[in-house]
């Protein structure tokens, strides 16, 4: 089954056509199809998911696979949130993380918590009623420091605490296998196998 990704971000695409191929699934970018993305109104990860992955589907006339996500620290109150790939208006992912380690400087790293939220929303048509949706979340720490050249957005500063190294520093496979995204998109595997 063809799926059209709502998303222009080549490091969720990456991630998301190599968790699910081996189900089968074709994964065509949207902007390859040559659709714009939605402006990003909701003020949750479902709400902005199901903007996405319905946006994508008019556009297209087909199935639509749409991923919200983002990072949640403790110490800020859940921010940057919803607004996690924007945190620094708009200025790319070492803009975001630069802004974020200047929030907590001075933190101590055991207030450092934070996780990463992934909300996954696949709409059969526009106007579906029951769209499936899947949630995953990746307990970890913010690093005092970026460390690591693989993954994208904040996993140089993601610290999974049990191993002792960033997202970054993960290869593709362990990390897609920890990973907040990861888990959403084996719970939406499941459901569409019932």
């Amino acid at each position: 089954m063809d799926l059209v990704l709502a998303s222009g971000n080549r490091g969720k695409a990456r991630e998301i056509g190599a968790l699910l191929a081996p189900s089968g699934w074709k994964l065509v970018a949207q902007s390859e199809l040559g659709i714009a993305e939605v402006e990003e109104t909701g003020t949750t990860f479902v709400e902005n998911a199901l903007l996405k992955a319905r946006h994508a589907a008019a556009a297209s006339g087909r199935a639509a696979l749409a991923d919200d996500s983002g990072l949640e620290v403790d110490a800020l109150d859940g921010a940057p949130g919803v607004r996690s790939a924007r945190y620094a208006g708009g200025g790319g992912d070492a803009a975001n993380v630069a802004k974020l380690l200047e929030a907590l400087r001075g933190v101590p790293p055991s207030r450092r918590s934070a996780r990463f939220r992934c909300v996954l929303v696949l709409v059969r048509a526009s106007d579906d009623p029951a769209p499936l949706i899947a949630e995953g979340a990746w307990e970890g720490v913010i690093a005092e420091a970026p460390r690591g050249s693989n993954g994208f957005g904040y996993d140089p500063v993601f610290l999974v605490p049990e191993l002792g190294r960033t997202a970054a520093e993960l290869v593709p496979d362990d990390k897609n296998a920890r990973s907040h995204r990861g888990q959403a998109l084996a719970r939406l595997v499941a459901a569409l196998a019932r």
